[in-house]
């Protein structure tokens, strides 16, 4: 039987795919061992790491991003809006579990639901001293409806190589000791 280049390439790929796979599943178990308890112990923490789609946003400037381009880190990605009253109670935890955690390892992306009220985003930034976070917008609801989000707020957990390994509906205190333990979890 002969083998294509094609071939190899195919079987190198799925050997890569399950050597990233089995690297994933002891930090998942680090994850679940570390899971808090209080706010977060709703957190529902993924069976398995799932892959994710690379679901497009912008930044305050309008700048395009992808989740992609945020490789490498663990990220929490924050469904909220400043129409949303729990959002608003929830977002200056957010920004001090941010400050306890390094920007090369983990990070949290607020992604703002504000459309016509989009002009609120900085000013409550401000009035509410989130000097930790970025400011980012999902533009049109892809990113959400590529996350199937349909309760605010949402945050969901994702790996370093951009898989879902868990979520939490609903408000939540982030800036617990238990919080930053759990995050420090998920970076390894």
């Amino acid at each position: 039987m002969a083998y294509s280049p094609s071939d190899f390439l195919l079987g190198r790929r799925l050997l890569l795919a399950g050597a990233l796979s089995s690297f994933a599943l002891p930090a998942l178990a680090d994850v679940r061992a570390g899971a808090p308890k209080g706010s977060l112990s709703r957190f529902d923490l993924a069976k398995a790491p799932k892959p994710l789609l690379d679901f497009p946003f912008v930044d305050a400037e309008d700048e395009p991003h992808k989740l992609s381009d945020f490789a490498g880190k663990v990220l929490l990605v924050n469904f909220w809006a400043t129409w949303c009253a729990p959002c608003v109670k929830e977002m200056p935890s957010l920004d001090r579990l941010q400050a306890q955690m390094s920007k090369e390892k983990f990070l949290i992306l607020p992604l703002s639901l504000d459309g016509p009220t989009r002009a609120k985003v900085a000013p409550f930034y401000s009035e509410n001293k989130l000097d930790h976070l970025g400011v980012y917008f999902d533009k049109g609801k892809k990113a959400m409806q590529a996350l199937q989000v349909s309760v605010l707020p949402t945050s969901i957990l994702i790996d370093h190589i951009g898989r879902e390994i868990g979520r939490l509906e609903g408000e939540a205190d982030w800036s617990t000791p238990e919080a930053a333990a759990f995050m420090k979890a998920a970076v390894g």
